[in-house]
């Protein structure tokens, strides 16, 4: 459970050039876009050097690259903010990073081919080597929402089984450990962990590898559409997902790290945007799992850019010129309430059970998505005024358990 104050961050976005900018860093302007971001009142952020650029041959790392990364991590200490790093991107808003060793004429699995994860190991040794005596340095996660390279949607999915998965993290998460022992290293995924039967990422990985489990809330991904802008649904679907991860934990109190949640649009309206903010970080203030929130994003994509989402152009807290939006002056407003909260449950919840073929499998998971009679379910009770959990089925034979989580009572479907 919950022992320190509640972290509150953002992903940093740069105001300049977008993750571009790692391939001429201008460490004036990324001092100012942190600077904007520590005046909000953030106490981290979570930085993305792209894969490309740190290993652009499977036995090259860049030394001006980690060195660039270190710079930022540096930066963002000056002025008080802790930052985590992810090693492979890999994956970010839409935009694929792969180097060229793995790709094309090249192309190898990045999760099976022993060569590939061997270099993977090292980049994730190199880095964590470079953080370790930093003090302000939090640790490393393993890349953004890597394992959509293995989903079954993917242009060009990689092939992967359960095992395999399993195998990979163990063997980067382990890399991380060895050299960076006090680090709170993770990896990090997209619903499809959560929901989608055929991944081979499963909610076991999330809540079995890595020292917290994190949470990547987006209200895209099914709840809009089935609920519709300004509905509640939309600002607790982020509570939901951390309750489920904590469902799947075999530990109780496990940390949930609130990774990325932001406010798209146009399931968002601009107008809208503040209050969601409000009321999905109110709804989570007291979670005794919750380790932290870190926020999608901190600035806009200018639109001197081209060929993003729409969405991208509108997500941050700050805009291209570093001037807080609205909905930035609203975090900054809450965040001292959200730190003063204490954690807390009631000793009296309902618990529904979430029945599965097999839980290390993943089969049945797709009945814990926002389409499935369990979410609407969690969310008339939320709605009514309680504090319902979630419960595997294996665990409702288990009094000790359901006691710690202050399971009163489970509610089959």
């Amino acid at each position: 459970m919950r022992a320190d104050p509640l972290r509150l961050g953002v992903n940093y976005t740069p105001s300049q050039n977008w993750f571009h900018h790692w391939l001429d860093l201008d460490l004036g302007a990324v001092g100012a876009d942190l600077d904007a971001v520590a005046g909000l009142g953030m106490d981290h952020v979570r930085i993305f050097p792209l894969w490309n650029l740190l290993q652009p041959n499977r036995t090259l790392i860049r030394t001006r690259g980690i060195d660039d990364v270190l710079a930022v991590v540096d930066a963002a200490a000056a002025r008080g903010l802790d930052t985590a790093v992810d090693v492979l991107q890999g994956h970010l808003s839409s935009f694929d990073f792969l180097p060229a060793w793995v790709s094309t004429w090249h192309r190898r699995n990045v999760f099976t081919d022993h060569e590939v994860v061997a270099a993977q190991a090292e980049l994730t040794r190199v880095l964590a080597r470079e953080l370790v005596d930093r003090p302000h340095a939090i640790g490393l996660t393993l890349g953004n929402e890597f394992g959509q390279f293995a989903a079954s949607r993917h242009p060009e999915p990689n092939e992967l089984t359960v095992q395999q998965a399993g195998a990979w993290l163990g063997t980067l998460l382990g890399a991380a450990r060895q050299v960076w022992p006090d680090g709170l290293h993770t990896h990090c995924f997209d619903d499809d962990l959560w929901f989608v039967e055929d991944h081979p990422f499963t909610p076991r990985h999330a809540v079995e590898h890595g020292d917290m489990t994190t949470v990547h809330s987006w209200i895209f991904t099914g709840v809009a559409d089935r609920y519709g802008a300004g509905h509640p649904a939309l600002s607790l679907f982020a509570a939901y997902l951390v309750e489920l991860a904590t469902a799947w934990s075999p530990q109780t109190g496990r940390p949930v790290w609130l990774q990325e949640v932001g406010a798209p649009a146009p399931q968002v309206p601009a107008a809208e945007v503040p209050g969601f903010l409000d009321s999905t970080l109110t709804a989570l203030a007291s979670v005794p799992e919750l380790w932290g929130v870190t926020w999608w994003c901190s600035h806009d994509v200018t639109r001197a850019l081209a060929d993003f989402p729409e969405l991208e152009h509108t997500l941050g807290l700050l805009g291209p010129d570093n001037r807080p939006k609205p909905a930035g002056e609203r975090f900054a407003e809450i965040a001292p309430r959200m730190r003063a909260t204490a954690p807390a449950r009631s000793a009296d919840r309902p618990g529904l059970v979430l029945e599965l073929e097999d839980e290390a499998a993943g089969i049945g998971r797709s009945r814990s998505s926002p389409a499935g009679d369990l979410f609407d379910r969690w969310l008339a009770l939320r709605l009514a005024g309680a504090d319902p959990a979630i419960v595997l089925g294996s665990r409702v034979g288990d009094p000790s358990y359901l006691s710690t989580r202050g399971v009163a009572s489970c509610i089959r479907p």
